[in-house]
């Protein structure tokens, strides 16, 4: 595919969003994505992410899109680069080993620029741990690789998920209604008890993802609607074979546990919105009479005729990973998993079906090429 394409010679005339989930160190799939949509012309309006979609999200809208995938370049081969001098062994065995070692390598040392382990003086000082890592270095990578100033001048639009500790309410910080800063989008992947909360404005926070590991329902319920093409970027598959020991039985839990919120939040948007669409056909129906009744308005206020379709991208990985696959950082699997996110990305907008025009009582369509490419038993991830 050709380099990015010029403003306006977009392949859609809807807003694009690009949606990222929490994951981790899956998070290098994601970048491989962008790489692919920046490719095809389909620079985002909006980026919302959680945790390290959150990061992922803010280096995204935080530079000129000439400098999008060099600085996501920057950041995950920063967080790599511990293991970088791990010898890329071919035989199978000697792999997994290789991930294995990745994977308690992060636990041991932590990685360079995102995370290190709480010193010793932090666990003797008499005063209680509340993580086992210190987060730091987050801060200064943040302000080396993204530009706040851009960020807050809204040239796109930047959403990142969080819950306050003391209420359990989740909250979206987003640009259009406040000031984006490092600390939020740290607080986004402040995953307990591993990192600790991020204080904003008096309030402790934890990782969004302890509530809901996509922000694809805060992009889909925006008010006024809009109606969207949302790239949905998914780390963990609902689909995957049945667990044979504790190992598997670990990465199984994870990957039905983050995906599942997806699934259910886009069949619950379905719902309302094709009522929406209904509601909108009866307005058009009334005679004026009744549209100037308080139910005739209010039907109009909840009436809508936009249409959404959401692209699946889910990070499906080849080989079983094990329960560890989220915190194993070697600089292998990093580029293993950019280059897998941005084949799936080319991929999909190849085949690009969200071009097809949809039927008129078809509201929300969803897509996943390459699980219609390649079928699986049990039904769509």
């Amino acid at each position: 595919m050709a380099k990015a394409k010029a403003a306006g010679t977009r392949p859609v005339d809807k807003r694009v969003a690009l949606v990222l989930q929490g994951g981790g160190a899956l998070g290098s799939y994601q970048a491989g994505v962008y790489d692919a949509l920046e490719e095809g012309g389909y620079l985002p309006d909006w980026v919302a992410g959680i945790s390290i979609g959150a990061i992922n999200a803010a280096i995204i809208a935080g530079n000129a899109p000439a400098r999008r995938t060099e600085q996501l370049r920057a950041f995950w081969e920063q967080v790599s680069s511990l293991s970088a001098m791990w010898p890329d062994l071919p035989l199978h065995a000697w792999q997994q080993a290789s991930r294995q070692a990745g994977a308690l390598a992060a636990l041991v040392f932590g990685q360079p620029g995102f995370f290190r382990p709480n010193a010793v003086q932090a666990w003797i000082s008499g005063r209680p741990a509340t993580s086992y890592y210190d987060t730091s270095e987050l801060r200064g990578t943040l302000e080396r690789l993204v530009d706040f100033d851009r960020i807050n001048a809204r040239e796109i639009r930047l959403s990142v998920g969080a819950v306050n500790v003391r209420t359990g309410n989740f909250r979206y910080f987003d640009n259009r209604r406040e000031p984006i800063r490092p600390e939020h989008v740290m607080a986004s992947g402040a995953l307990p008890p591993g990192f600790p909360g991020i204080e904003i404005e008096g309030e402790l926070y934890w990782d969004g993802g302890l509530v809901s590991n996509t922000p694809l329902q805060h992009v889909l319920d925006d008010y006024p609607r809009e109606s969207t093409l949302a790239f949905q970027v998914d780390l963990f598959p609902a689909q995957g074979a049945l667990p044979h020991d504790l190992e598997s039985v670990e990465e199984r839990r994870k990957d039905i546990q983050y995906s599942s919120r997806t699934r259910l939040g886009v069949d619950s948007f379905r719902t309302a919105h094709n009522m929406r669409r209904a509601m909108a056909r009866l307005y058009a129906r009334l005679p004026p009479a009744l549209r100037d009744t308080p139910e005739g308005l209010e039907l109009e206020r909840a009436a809508c005729m936009t249409s959404m379709d959401v692209v699946h991208l889910i990070y499906r990985s080849r080989e079983a990973q094990g329960a560890a696959k989220d915190f194993e950082f070697s600089r292998a699997t990093m580029q293993a998993r950019w280059g897998q996110g941005l084949a799936d990305g080319m991929a999909a907008l190849t085949a690009a079906p969200w071009l097809a025009p949809a039927s008129p009582e078809i509201a929300v369509r969803t897509f996943d090429v390459r699980q219609a490419a390649e079928p699986r038993a049990g039904g769509p991830a």
